[in-house]
């Protein structure tokens, strides 16, 4: 498709595709929709995305990621069900870490979701310094669906394109405190100004006329180098004078306050925009610092294979049509020093009510889980953890790691979520450990771990024991069967 054309979408329900070729120093990108009234989003909610994946009506929702040597990114959209009031599905791409001048290859498209066909592809060329992109739209025309291509670019990012369309965004706010500081100290002091810097001070000293102009307060003393006539009135005074307490503190706390969490617009929190990925680099994260302090965190694992899996086509992914079937599991110590794993070959699902405060939500046989796999924890008990070790293994769909890629994903209450990848097996591991979660000293922090495990030799099935060995976990050899 050009810029600007447009075609009909006849059918009911459509899969969305925002794809873009992987490769060395290309960033990440992630996909949305907005859901419009007259131009504008009726609330927040109408904002679907990486950390509001679900719109409120069901009909529109953040599918995920799949890697790959073209990374795809994914939304569905039942159309037969969007609201009758909405009249716009906007369709939006957003960089992490870099511009869009960095892609190559980048386009949206538009399939049957029963069928698979293409109904539309519209390929996004010439971006240079764009954070983010309005790539297409599904809008009505006299009550029939239609897509249209549009590559409008911001430099705002997200948050800029979110704004436009009537999103309360809740940013972080390093930068408000410089401005509130240069809001105190730009207003002209009433004295000149020679009077306040370094020569004019031996006058104040020599004939102490500043008791006359401050007789209210008591000996020149009790200020040193009457600093109340720097202080009062100048502020560039913060500078130079060493004993300045009461303007260095009082004036700055009010207005940080006041304009750290930009007041939301549309009624209820503001949008929260930020996520945290963990890499080699930069691998753990304290959940306590970040504010996740108590509520259920899940922990889900999706995932995709590149490779030729023992049964069905040549792409698996998650547990649909005979692909790659992973399982998720984990070895935690309590802080009374008991041990165990909730894990579904040991037919151990953990509770969240009692120890070990752990649940995996579903072990799905059948291929019908489409939401991955799932660990919750409920960080109310967080005092009674000491540590947790997450991992997967390979149940079936494949002989080792090699082609495959998951990503797994923390969601604490009151923090942004966690994102982790695994890939790049090399060898004949069928296990791999994701995340060590730790309790020290009070503070839960999350590590990344990304390790691959391979079973000892002559062990095919002995990864496991291999998992608890290498982590210091002593189940006398029968790893995974907890003693509960």
């Amino acid at each position: 498709m050009m810029k600007g054309a447009n075609v009909a979408v006849p059918m009911s329900a459509v899969r969305i595709e925002l794809g873009w070729q992987s490769g060395p120093g290309v960033p990440d990108a992630d996909a949305s929709a907005l859901l419009l009234v007259s131009g504008k989003v009726r609330s927040d909610n109408d904002f679907v995305f990486y950390n509001q994946p679900t719109h409120p009506s069901g009909a529109v929702k953040h599918e995920g990621k799949q890697q790959g040597p073209t990374v795809l990114d994914v939304l569905s959209v039942q159309l037969s069900t969007v609201e009758p009031q909405v009249e716009t599905i906007v369709i939006a791409a957003s960089t992490d870490g870099g511009t869009f001048g960095q892609f190559q290859g980048l386009y949206v498209r538009v399939l049957d979701a029963a069928s698979g066909a293409e109904v539309a592809r519209f390929d996004s060329t010439g971006a240079t310094s764009e954070t983010a992109f309005v790539l297409g739209e599904l809008y009505r025309r006299q009550g029939a669906w239609k897509f249209r291509a549009v590559g409008q670019g911001y430099d705002s990012g997200l948050a800029g394109l979110a704004t436009d369309f009537g999103i309360s965004v809740d940013e972080p706010a390093p930068a408000a405190a410089p401005q509130q500081q240069q809001q105190f100290t730009p207003p002209p002091p009433p004295p000149p100004p020679t009077q306040q810097f370094a020569p004019p001070q031996q006058q104040q000293f020599a004939p102490p006329p500043p008791n006359q102009q401050f007789a209210p307060p008591p000996p020149p003393q009790q200020y040193a180098p009457p600093p109340n006539q720097q202080f009062a009135p100048p502020p560039p005074n913060q500078q130079f004078a060493p004993p300045p307490p009461p303007q260095q503190f009082a004036p700055p706390p009010p207005p940080q306050q006041q304009f750290a969490p930009p007041p939301p617009t549309g009624g209820g929190a503001p949008v929260n925009l930020s996520k945290i990925s963990l890499t080699k680099e930069s691998p753990s994260v304290s959940l306590t610092k970040q504010g996740a302090t108590g509520g259920t965190m899940r922990i889900n694992l999706n995932w995709t294979s590149q490779h030729q899996p023992q049964r069905g086509g040549l792409f698996g992914r998650r547990r649909g049509g005979g692909g790659l079937d992973l399982d998720l599991s984990c070895f935690f110590e309590l802080a009374d020093g008991r041990i165990g794993s909730v894990r579904a070959l040991d037919r151990s699902f953990g509770a969240l009510d009692r120890p070990p405060f752990i649940r995996l939500d579903q072990d799905d046989r059948t291929g019908s889980s489409t939401t991955g796999e799932n660990l919750d924890i409920n960080l109310d008990f967080a005092g009674q953890l000491r540590r947790i070790l997450v991992f997967t293994s390979i149940y079936e769909g494949a002989n080792d790691f090699r082609g495959v890629h998951a990503t797994a994903t923390l969601y604490p209450l009151n923090c942004p979520p966690i994102e982790m990848t695994l890939d790049g097996c090399m060898d004949d591991s069928r296990d791999a450990v994701l995340a060590h979660i730790e309790n020290i000293n009070g503070e839960l922090v999350v590590r990344r771990e990304g390790t691959f495990i391979r079973p000892p030799a002559g062990r095919p099935g002995g990864g496991i024991i291999e998992i608890a060995q290498r982590y210091h976990w002593d189940f006398g050899f029968k790893a995974g069967r907890g003693k509960d």
